[in-house]
C-alpha cells in the first residue's frame, strides 16, 4: 500500500451525468433529449473546484465501455441489445470492450481514447489523482472487444461451449440451452428501439454473473451480463483449478496493466469477492510491477473475507459498508446506538486504517432521499465521524456535498433515492454547482454554499491533520455510557499524534441537548494532560466554540441538531 502523509479522499463521479448541463429529463430520453457529460466537460475549473473540496483522488465512473442502446454503428460500434441493457443509456458494469472506453464521453466519437488521455494529463496537472472501475466478475451479455490489441484473443474466442465448466474457458455455459431474456422485462418502457423484438441470440446460453446457472435468468438477477471463469468449478463444491493459470487470469492481467500503462492511479474492482482472493494476490503485484504507487480497492461485502483479501489478496482498501456505513445510517434514522462504532473499529484492529469510508456512492441511496435522512444537514455526523475516526480513505459522491436527493423516475430503476447508473439524466441540485459549465456555485442556495463548505471543511481537515492521518484512536463513548453522562445518540472519541490532541464529539439528536462529557485516565494519559494546567479546545468546524476542561477533567456542551464539533485541545 502507497505510504502518504495524507488521507485519500475520493471523489466518485458518474463520468456521463458530472458535466451534463440539460435539465429536460425526460423519462427512458435519449442522449440528444436528457444530454451528457462528457470527457471535456471536467474542465480545469471543475476540477480546480473538486480541488477546493480537499479531494486527493477522482474515480471516473462508467469510463471503460459498456453496453448502451445509443446507435454507434457509424463508428464501427456493434448496437447493442434491447433486451439485455437496463436503461437507455446502460449499466457501466455491463463491460463491452475492457480495450475501449464508452463512447458517449466523447465529443469526437473516433478521438475517444485520446480524450480520455486528456483528462487523465488534466487531472494530473491539478495534482489529482485518476481512479477508473475495473469490472472482473462479469460482462455484458454481447462483448465482443474491437480494440484490443491484435495478438491478444478475445473472451471466449477459444472456449469449448459443449461442456458447463472447464478451466481453460472463460466463460461458463448451459450446453443444449438457448438463453431466453425475462419475458417480464420490458425495456424502455413503452418506448420503441430498433432491436427491441423480445429475442437476443445466444446459444448456448451462458451463465448469468450473478452465478445463476439458468438459461432463464429472471429481472431482479444481473441478467445483462455474464460470469467470467476463474477456474472455480461453482457447481461441484466451487472447486479451484489454479494450475496450469488460467486463461481468464492472464487476459485480465493485461487489461489490468494496459489501463496502468495510461497512467491511472488507482482500480475500484466490483464484486471483488466474487473473483477468487488467489487471483488478485496473483495480479495485483504484477500491476504493481508497472506502477508501485497504483492502489486496488476492493468493493467486498463479507467481513469474514476482510483480512483475506488484504492479506491474500494483496488489495490495498475494502469498502467497509457492511459495518461502518450500515451502523451511520441506522443512527441517522435512530435505529442503531453510538456504542456499536467503537466495536466495529475494536473488530477492525489492525486493518481499520485499510477500510474505504463513505455515506453514499452509486449503489446507495442519497443521504437527501426520502429513502434514506430525507435532510442533507443530518450527515453531519456521520460524515465527522467517518472522516476523522481513523487513518482510512474517505469518499464523496458526487452531488453529495450540495444536497443532491436523487429525486424522479429516470427509466430502469425507477424512484428509488439514487442518482441513475441506467440512464442519462441531468442532476438537478449538481447543476447548480455547474452553473452552465463555469462550477462556480452560482445557482446554489445559501445553505446549500454551507453544506459545501461544512463537506470542504471536513475532508481538507482529515486530509491533512496529522493526529487523524497518522495519530493514535481512543474510544470515550463507552466510558462515558457507563458514566451516564451521554446517552446512545452521542460519541465521542480521542485522535493524538505529537502535539496534535483532538476530542471529537458528534450527536445525533433532532434537537438541543446538554451533555456532560468525561476523560478516563487513560484518554487524560494518551492526550499528556498535566495536573494544575487548564486546557481549552477550540473547535475546528467554524462553529466558534471553545471548551475548557475543569480539573475533573470534564466538559459541558450543548449539542444542537445533528452535529458535530473536533476540539483542539492547548494549555
Amino acid at each position: 500500500m502507497p505510504a502518504s502523509s495524507k488521507k485519500m479522499v475520493v471523489y466518485q463521479m458518474m463520468t456521463r451525468l458530472f458535466g451534463n448541463t440539460q435539465t429536460i429529463n425526460k423519462l427512458y430520453g435519449t442522449i440528444d433529449e436528457n444530454g451528457v457529460g462528457k470527457f471535456q466537460d471536467i474542465s480545469e475549473t471543475a476540477l480546480e473546484g473538486l480541488k477546493e473540496l480537499g479531494v486527493t483522488h477522482v474515480w471516473y465512473t462508467g469510463v471503460i465501455e459498456h453496453a448502451t442502446l445509443t446507435d454507434y454503428s457509424a463508428f464501427g460500434i456493434p448496437l447493442d441489445d434491447a433486451e439485455v441493457v437496463k436503461g437507455r443509456a446502460g449499466s457501466p458494469y455491463a463491460i463491452k470492450d475492457y480495450y475501449d472506453v464508452n463512447p458517449d464521453l466523447a465529443t469526437d466519437v473516433n478521438n475517444r481514447m485520446d480524450e480520455f488521455d486528456q483528462l487523465v494529463k488534466r487531472t494530473h496537472e491539478k495534482g489529482l489523482k485518476v481512479i477508473i472501475d475495473f469490472v472482473p466478475n462479469h460482462v455484458a451479455r454481447a462483448y465482443k472487444s474491437d480494440q484490443r490489441p491484435p495478438e491478444i484473443k478475445d473472451l471466449g474466442e477459444n472456449d469449448d461451449t459443449s461442456v458447463s465448466f472447464k478451466p481453460s474457458n472463460n466463460f461458463y455455459y448451459l450446453p443444449g440451452q438457448r438463453f431466453q431474456a425475462p419475458k417480464e422485462y420490458q425495456s424502455l418502457g413503452n418506448n420503441a428501439h430498433p432491436t427491441k423484438d423480445k429475442v437476443f441470440e445466444e446459444y448456448p446460453a451462458k451463465v448469468t454473473g450473478n452465478d445463476q446457472f439458468t438459461a432463464s435468468p429472471g429481472i431482479h438477477e444481473w441478467f445483462e451480463t455474464v460470469k467470467l471463469n476463474y477456474g472455480v468449478d461453482i457447481q461441484n463444491g466451487r472447486k479451484n483449478y489454479f494450475e496450469p493459470i488460467p486463461n481468464t487470469w492472464e487476459k485480465m492481467r493485461d487489461i489490468l496493466i494496459y489501463w496502468a500503462t495510461k497512467k491511472v492511479d488507482g482500480f475500484r474492482c466490483d464484486m471483488a469477492e466474487m473473483v477468487p482472493h488467489e487471483f488478485w494476490g496473483w495480479v495485483i503485484p504484477q500491476v504493481k510491477a508497472v506502477n508501485p504507487e497504483i492502489v486496488f480497492i476492493a468493493e467486498i461485502y463479507n467481513p469474514s473475507q476482510y483480512r483475506n483479501y488484504i492479506e491474500n489478496g494483496r488489495f490495498d482498501y475494502l469498502y467497509d459498508k457492511v459495518q461502518l456505513y450500515d451502523t451511520l445510517r441506522l443512527l441517522v434514522n435512530k435505529q442503531s446506538s453510538t456504542g456499536h462504532i467503537p466495536e466495529i473499529q475494536q473488530s477492525l484492529a489492525g486493518i481499520n486504517h485499510r477500510m474505504l469510508h463513505f455515506l453514499e456512492n452509486h449503489d446507495e441511496q442519497r443521504l437527501a432521499s426520502p429513502f434514506f435522512a430525507g435532510d442533507p444537514w443530518k450527515a453531519v455526523p456521520a460524515m465527522v465521524i467517518s472522516a476523522t475516526i481513523d487513518q482510512a480513505p474517505i469518499m464523496i459522491y458526487f452531488g453529495q456535498e450540495v444536497g443532491e436527493p436523487g429525486a424522479g423516475t429516470e427509466g430502469f430503476a425507477g424512484e428509488d433515492g439514487r442518482t441513475t447508473i441506467f440512464d442519462y439524466w441531468g442532476v438537478p441540485q449538481h447543476q447548480k454547482w455547474v452553473n452552465g459549465g463555469k462550477y462556480d456555485g452560482g445557482l446554489l442556495t445559501d445553505q446549500q454554499k454551507a453544506l459545501r463548505q461544512f463537506y470542504a471543511d471536513v475532508l481538507t481537515l482529515a486530509r491533512d491533520n496529522v493526529a487523524i492521518t497518522q495519530g493514535d484512536y481512543l474510544d470515550l463513548t463507552h466510558f462515558n455510557l457507563s458514566q451516564g453522562t451521554i446517552d446512545h445518540q452521542t460519541h465521542v472519541f480521542v485522535r493524538v499524534f505529537g502535539d496534535e490532541k483532538l476530542i471529537i464529539v458528534s450527536g445525533f439528536n433532532d434537537q438541543t441537548k446538554h451533555v456532560q462529557i468525561k476523560l478516563s485516565e487513560e484518554a487524560i494519559r494518551k492526550l499528556g494532560l498535566e495536573q494544575g494546567v487548564a486546557y481549552v479546545g477550540r473547535d475546528l468546524l467554524r462553529s466558534g466554540k471553545d471548551i475548557g476542561l475543569d480539573s475533573s477533567y470534564s466538559f459541558e456542551l450543548d449539542l444542537p441538531f445533528y452535529s458535530s464539533y473536533i476540539f483542539k485541545i492547548k494549555p
